[in-house]
């Protein structure tokens, strides 16, 4: 049993008071000056002002005290919704964009996501496991303590399993929490173009029931969008899903009102991610069912696209999240500090509202609450410390991280 204790740290939090914090609360935070982290084999056993902890400290044992030197300290960064277990870059996708074809169009001739999924198809589990471990530890450098990683770029029963596999492995061989999500329904692969109702049949009667006997995955997503899948085949993909024991996420209303928020809410799924289309009435519907919208700026960045319209979900009730949607073809970073920049600066977002989305917000939305998100007694000790006075450090100082060190269960996992 070790206990330590951390000491002269100007603590910022979110508050789980056992909800997603939306609408006026989505700022909410807890702000100790002068405050202290005490935590007992990676637990914590308490936070807040370090006078009144201190004091209450006196008949206990202390193995190790480290003094924060006044930095910030925040909870570790929750990513929900990446896509890095992936073979190869699309760095000459990237240009095409540049000269002006759009992501479908790009889809339909063969690159996009199928170009994805000739690579995965091609390579080796130990190549494809190296190329994600990298990605993972960039991430957890960047002040990534839990994350989430999808399947789908193999669209087949055999390579959607070995790439669970390798998720599996990133969360077993490093210090992040990881959580595995199975998006067999990410396109329609080649071979079945022109019967995409035989694909959908496919993931629903052969994969699901394999993912679900594999027993890695804790999700089920699809892609629901035009030319992608349908809110039919969705809906049906979905509704397997939640019969085999998996939770449910959604790729909804990207490029198009399909009404895949709609569905959302109709399923009343944990998440709905992208969100750049979706219709009022729908995010209200979310709101009132309460699902989680995760929010994936770096991919309208990436694609030079409008942003989400994250000031009315908020004026409409939806708990927001934020994810870097991480994935070789359009949002190629690890960083949440630069999803929170870009949150702040092109979403309008305030720094206390990104921080509950990367955080607290980010850890419902991959139901993993009650273990991390924010600083709270009996959550685990995951923590950063920052260069700077408060979070506005991470959208403030542009294009660096300022994300000292990185603390997981109380342990030092990286320092700059």
């Amino acid at each position: 049993m070790i206990r330590k204790f951390f000491t002269n740290a100007n603590i910022v939090t979110p508050y789980d008071s056992g909800v997603p914090l939306a609408g006026k609360l989505q700022g909410e935070i807890r702000h100790f000056k002068k405050g202290c982290l005490l935590c007992k084999d990676g637990v914590i056993e308490a936070v807040g002002n370090e006078d009144e902890i201190k004091t209450s400290l006196k008949p206990r044992n202390v193995d190790i005290e480290i003094d924060c030197g006044g930095l910030c300290l925040i909870p570790g960064f929750v990513d929900p919704h990446t896509h890095m277990c992936f073979a190869k870059r699309r760095e000459e996708e990237f240009n095409l964009r540049l000269e002006g074809k759009g992501y479908l169009d790009i889809l339909r001739r063969g690159g996009g996501i199928l170009s994805s999924v000739r690579e995965v198809r091609a390579t080796s589990e130990e190549d494809l496991h190296s190329m994600t471990l990298q990605h993972a530890l960039s991430a957890l450098q960047l002040g990534t303590t839990t994350l989430e990683i999808k399947s789908g770029y193999g669209l087949d029963t055999k390579t959607e399993l070995m790439m669970l596999r390798v998720i599996e492995r990133i969360g077993k061989e490093t210090s992040l929490d990881v959580v595995p999500t199975f998006l067999g329904a990410h396109a329609v692969p080649k071979e079945y173009a022109q019967s995409p109702d035989e694909y959908t049949n496919l993931v629903i009667q052969e994969m699901i029931p394999a993912v679900s006997k594999q027993g890695i995955a804790e999700f089920c997503d699809v892609f629901c969008e035009k030319n992608v899948f349908s809110i039919d085949q969705s809906r049906r993909i979905l509704q397997a899903a939640r019969e085999a024991g998996l939770g449910l996420k959604i790729h909804a209303d990207e490029v198009n009102d399909l009404g895949g928020a709609g569905l959302a809410a109709e399923l009343k799924v944990t998440s709905a991610e992208h969100l750049l289309a979706a219709s009022d009435k729908n995010l209200y519907a979310m709101a009132q069912k309460g699902v989680i919208g995760v929010l994936l700026p770096g991919t309208a960045y990436s694609l030079q696209k409008g942003y989400a319209p994250a000031r009315k979900m908020i004026d409409l009730g939806v708990p927001l999240a934020l994810a870097t949607d991480c994935n070789p073809g359009s949002s190629y970073t690890e960083s949440i500090p630069f999803i929170i920049g870009l949150a702040v600066l092109n979403m309008n977002l305030t720094p206390s509202e990104s921080l509950v989305a990367a955080t607290l917000n980010a850890a419902y939305s991959v139901r993993m609450e009650k273990k991390v998100g924010s600083l709270d007694t009996g959550k685990s000790a995951d923590f950063l410390l920052l260069d700077g006075e408060s979070p506005a450090i991470l959208a403030y100082h542009t294009g660096v991280s300022p994300v000292v060190e990185v603390y997981k269960r109380g342990e030092l996992i990286f320092s700059q």
